[in-house]
C-alpha cells in the first residue's frame, strides 16, 4: 500500500484529525452505534481486498508491492514505524481507511489512475469503515476451515420441510420475507426426478404406475426405481467424463484414437454399484499403489491419463513431460479442491494462498509416471495396461461355432462343399482374426517409477528453467495442512488426505457439485473455485450441512441424490411469478423448483428414447453417430495422416446407443453436443454456462437424429396411441412430456394435423422424402400421408421448449 516513499507526516496527522470528524458525522455513521450494522470480513471485506487490493498487495511476491500483504492477518496488523495497516486500538488511524478515502492522489488507494470500474464505491468505503469501527475482526477464508455440522434452524412454517435441507432453505426465505412456491404437479415432478437421475424421460408405464400408487409415499418409491436403474450410472458418469477431460482421441495436432472407454465404463459399474466417493477417489486417483491392486484398480487410474498426449514431429520430449503433469495437479486441484492452482504455475498466486513453491510441490505427488512427453504410439502411450474385452470375447465364441459347424458340414462327404460355403466361411476365419486382434484394449493408467523423479520449481513455469538450487518433495499447500508423517508422500497418500477429515474442502466441493447436478447452480456458483475471487456460497450453513452429511453417509452419493429429490426444495413448482423473477432472477434463494435446459447429451437421448430408437446396450468401444460429411477431413491438421481423419458412421443398433458413448474427437468435438454447449475435453470442466440459441432450434427441427426420431415417434402414435387422432397425439403428447395435453392443446395438435395431412395428400413424393431421414426402417404398412403429417406433429413435439427443459 505504501510506495518508496513514507509521504509527509504533517500531511497525514492533518488528514487523520479530518477522517475523525468525518467519520463521527451521522452521513459515516461511525460514532452511531444504532447505524452500524454487524459486517462479516470474509463475507463482506476480504471480497473487496481480493477484488481491489489484492493483485498488488498479495501473495505473489514478484508483483507486490510497499512489502504488504493484505490477504495476510500478520502482514495487516504489522507496526510499520509509526503507522498500521489497521490499527485495532485507534481504528480511525488505520492507514487503510486513510488511503480508502484521501482525495489526495498521490495517497489514494487504488491509485488515482485505476480505471473507474476498479475503484472503490462509497458502499464498499463504508463496509471497510463499519469493519474497522467494530473492531476489525479477521477471518481466514471461509472455505479453508473445515466444514462444521450446524444445527438444523428454526424456522416459521415447520410443517414445509421434508428433509433437514428444507430447514436451512426456508430459513434464509423467512428472512428475505419469502415463501416457497407451492408444490409442484405430480406428473411434473416425477418427469423432473426422471431426468434429474436418469437422463431419460418416464416411460407411459412408468408414468401409469405412479398414477396407479395412491400410497403417501408414491414419489419416493418412483425414485427408488429410478436409483436401481442402471440409466442412473449412465446419466451420472457424463457430468464426470466433462471433469475428466475423457476423449478418444489424444488430441494436439495429429489427434490419434486411443482406447480409454473401458475406464469409462469403470465409472459407469462405479455409480450404479453405488461405489463410496472416498472409494472412487482413491481408486482413480492411486489405484495402482493400493496393496495387492487389482486389474480394476489399476483401470481407475485411467482418470490422470485422459489427458492430451502429443506425438509431432519436433516437439520435445521435456516439455511435454511437465505439460502431463501440470494437467494432472490442475484437474485434481480442481475436481476434489476447486481451487485455481494453476495460476502458481508461473508465480505465486495473485489471490489465494498457494505459492509458487508449493504449486510444484503438488506437481511432485505426480512427476513419477514412467511416461514419454512425445511417445510415438498410435494408440495407448505407456504406461498403459491390456484390459480384456469381454463383448469380443462372447462374439469370438459365437463366430468359432458358426466357423465348426461349416467346416464339419464341409468336411461331409454327403454334403458338397458349395462356394458360397467357402466364402462364408473364408469370411467367418477373417472376421475372427480381425476380432482376435482386439480381445484386449490398452488403456493408459498411472504407475510409479521405482527411482523418484527430482522435482524442481520451474521458473516462469517454464520446462527448461528449473531451480536445481532446491529439489522439492511432495507435500500440501501449508493453508491446507500437512499429509501424515508416518506413510510416504506420495498419490496414495495425498488421495486418502482429500478424502479425509482434514482436508476442509473435498467434502465441500463434492456436494456442491452434486447440488448443482440438479439446481443448474451450486451453493457456491463457481464450483471449480472456493478461493478468494469464487463466488461466496448462497446459503453458507446449507453447505456445510450438506457437506458433514455426505461424511456421515459415508460418501453415499445415492443417499445424497436421494436425499435432494425427495426434498420439499426440488418439489417446489418451478413457475416464476413476476415478482419472483423481480426479485430473485436467477433462483439463488431457491423459492421456487429447479429449471433448466437438457444438455445436449440429453436432448439427443430424449429424442431417441420417446421415439422407441434408443439401444439399452451398456458399455463399449464408442459409437459414431449421424455426422455432417467430410466434417473430420474438413477440419483435421494432418489430413490423410491419422487414424480419425475419416469419419465412419456406425450404422444397425449401435447407431442408437446413448450419447455418453459418442466418439469425442477432442479436435473436432461432436458436432450436436458443441451447438448444446458441449465442449472439446481438452481441459477439466466442473462447469457448463448454458446457452438458448437460434442454431440450437435449427438442429433440432433439421438434424437428420430428430427427423428420423420423430418419423419413429408418428410410427408410435399411430400404431400404439389408440383409435382416434386425439388419442394418438395425446400418447405422443405424454411420451415426450410425461403428461396429458390440456384442451387447448389437443386442439391446436388436431388443427396442425389436419393442416399437414392435406398437404402430404397431395404431395406424396415430399412425404416420402420426409420419411426417408434416417436408417431405420420405414413402416411401410402406414399410410404415407398420415405418418408424414404426424411426423411434422411429431418435430414440433421434440422441439418445445418443454421438452427440452428440466422442470
Amino acid at each position: 500500500m505504501r510506495g518508496s516513499c513514507p509521504g509527509d507526516w504533517t500531511l497525514r496527522i492533518s488528514l487523520v484529525g479530518m477522517l475523525a470528524v468525518i467519520l463521527c458525522s451521522p452521513a459515516a455513521g461511525w460514532c452511531d452505534e444504532a447505524q452500524v450494522q454487524p459486517v462479516d470480513f470474509d463475507r463482506d471485506i476480504r471480497p473487496i481486498l481480493a477484488e481491489h487490493c489484492v493483485r498488488c498487495h498479495g501473495p505473489d511476491a514478484r508483483t507486490r508491492k510497499a512489502d504488504l500483504r493484505l490477504d495476510l492477518r500478520s502482514s495487516v496488523y504489522l507496526d510499520r514505524g509509526g503507522y498500521r495497516v489497521v490499527d485495532e486500538q485507534h481504528p480511525e488511524q488505520s492507514e487503510l481507511l486513510l488511503r480508502i478515502t484521501s482525495d489526495d492522489p498521490e495517497m489514494r488507494m487504488p491509485p488515482a489512475d485505476t480505471p473507474a470500474k476498479d475503484r472503490l464505491t462509497q458502499q464498499q468505503i463504508t463496509l471497510v469503515a463499519d469493519w474497522l469501527k467494530q473492531g476489525a475482526p479477521w477471518a481466514q477464508h471461509w472455505s479453508f476451515v473445515p466444514p462444521e455440522r450446524p444445527q438444523v434452524p428454526r424456522v416459521d412454517d415447520i410443517a414445509w420441510p421434508r428433509s433437514g435441507l428444507d430447514y436451512f432453505v426456508l430459513r434464509r426465505l423467512e428472512s428475505e420475507g419469502l415463501t416457497p412456491s407451492p408444490p409442484a404437479d405430480g406428473l411434473r415432478l416425477l418427469r423432473r426426478a426422471t431426468l434429474a437421475l436418469t437422463g431419460v424421460p418416464p416411460t407411459v408405464d412408468e408414468l401409469d404406475l405412479f398414477l396407479a400408487d395412491s400410497s403417501p409415499n408414491a414419489y419416493e418409491q418412483a425414485v427408488e426405481r429410478l436409483l436401481a436403474s442402471p440409466r442412473y450410472g449412465e446419466h451420472l458418469t457424463l457430468a464426470w467424463l466433462d471433469a475428466a477431460r475423457y476423449a478418444d482421441t489424444s488430441g494436439y495436432q495429429a489427434d490419434w484414437e486411443r482406447f480409454m472407454w473401458p475406464w469409462r465404463d469403470w465409472v459407469v459399474d462405479a455409480y450404479n454399484a453405488n461405489m463410496p466417493f472416498d472409494q472412487f477417489t482413491v481408486e482413480q486417483l492411486a489405484g495402482d499403489l493400493l496393496p495387492g491392486a487389482t486389474l480394476s484398480q489399476r483401470l481407475a487410474t485411467g482418470f490422470n491419463r485422459n489427458h492430451r498426449t502429443n506425438d509431432e514431429g519436433g516437439s520435445l520430449d521435456a516439455e511435454f513431460e511437465v505439460e502431463y503433469v501440470v494437467d494432472r495437479v490442475d484437474t485434481t486441484s480442481t475436481v476434489w479442491l476447486g481451487l485455481t492452482t494453476g495460476c502458481a504455475r508461473c508465480h505465486d498466486h495473485k489471490y489465494d494462498p498457494v505459492s509458487q513453491k508449493e504449486y510444484y510441490q503438488l506437481f511432485a505427488f505426480f512427476n513419477n509416471v514412467p511416461e514419454k512427453g512425445i511417445d510415438g504410439r498410435k494408440g495407448a502411450a505407456v504406461p498403459y495396461i491390456e484390459v480384456p474385452n469381454q463383448r469380443i470375447k462372447l462374439q469370438l465364441a459365437t463366430l468359432r461355432e458358426r466357423l465348426r459347424r461349416l467346416q464339419s458340414q464341409a468336411g461331409d462327404d454327403r454334403v458338397p462343399q458349395t462356394d458360397q460355403a467357402k466364402r462364408e466361411i473364408a469370411a467367418l476365419q477373417g472376421s475372427i482374426k480381425d476380432l482376435s486382434a482386439r480381445t484386449v484394449t490398452q488403456v493408459q493408467v498411472m504407475q510409479e517409477m521405482p527411482q523418484r523423479r527430482e522435482t524442481y520449481l520451474l521458473q516462469r513455469g517454464a520446462y527448461d528453467r528449473p531451480d536445481k538450487s532446491e529439489p522439492l518433495a511432495a507435500s500440501l499447500p501449508a493453508v491446507l495442512g500437512t499429509l501424515p508423517t508416518e506413510v510416504p508422500a506420495d498419490r496414495l497418500a495425498l488421495a486418502r488426505w482429500l478424502v479425509s477429515s482434514e482436508n476442509p474442502l473435498t467434502a465441500r466441493v463434492t456436494a456442491n457439485r452434486i447440488w448443482q447436478f440438479h439446481f443448474g447452480a451450486g451453493i457456491v456458483s463457481t464450483a471449480e473455485n472456493f478461493g478468494t475471487r469464487g463466488e461466496r456460497p448462497s446459503h453458507p450453513q446449507l453447505l456445510d450441512w450438506l457437506a458433514t452429511e455426505l461424511v456421515r453417509l459415508q460418501w453415499d452419493i445415492k443417499a445424497m441424490h436421494r436425499m435432494i429429490v425427495t426434498s420439499a426444495t426440488f418439489r417446489q413448482s418451478s413457475r416464476v411469478t413476476p415478482g419472483l423473477l423481480l426479485r430473485d432472477p436467477a433462483n439463488r434463494l431457491l423459492a421456487r423448483g429447479p429449471r433448466q435446459r437438457l444438455s445436449g447429451a440429453a436432448i439427443r437421448d430424449h429424442a431417441l428414447f420417446a421415439s422407441g430408437l434408443l439401444s439399452q446396450t451398456m458399455g463399449g468401444a464408442p459409437l459414431k453417430p449421424y455426422q455432417p460429411s467430410g466434417l473430420w477431413k474438413e477440419l483435421s491438421f494432418a489430413s490423410g495422416k491419422t487414424s480419425v481423419d475419416f469419419y465412419v458412421q456406425d450404422h444397425g443398433a449401435s447407431l442408437y446407443r446413448r450419447s455418453l458413448y459418442t466418439f469425442w474427437k477432442r479436435t473436432v468435438a461432436p458436432p450436436r453436443m458443441s451447438v448444446f454447449d458441449g465442449t472439446g475435453r481438452e481441459m477439466c470442466r466442473v462447469r457448463t454456462e448454458l446457452t438458448n440459441t437460434p442454431m440450437q432450434a435449427l438442429t433440432l427441427q433439421n438434424d437428420v437424429t430428430f427427423v428420423e426420431a420423430a418419423r419413429n415417434l408418428a410410427r408410435r402414435m399411430l400404431r400404439e396411441g389408440g383409435g382416434t387422432p386425439a388419442e394418438k397425439l395425446g400418447y405422443g403428447w405424454r411420451l415426450v412430456l410425461g403428461r396429458p395435453p390440456d384442451g387447448d392443446e389437443i386442439m391446436l395438435l388436431e388443427q396442425a394435423l389436419g393442416k399437414h395431412l392435406a398437404t402430404y395428400s397431395k404431395r406424396r413424393d415430399e412425404a416420402l422424402r420426409l420419411l426417408s431421414y434416417g436408417e431405420s426402417q420405414r413402416d411401410e404398412e402406414l399410410d404415407v400421408a398420415r405418418h408424414a403429417a404426424y411426423t411434422m406433429i411429431a418435430q414440433t413435439m421434440l422441439n418445445l421448449d418443454e421438452t427440452i427443459t428440466r422442470d
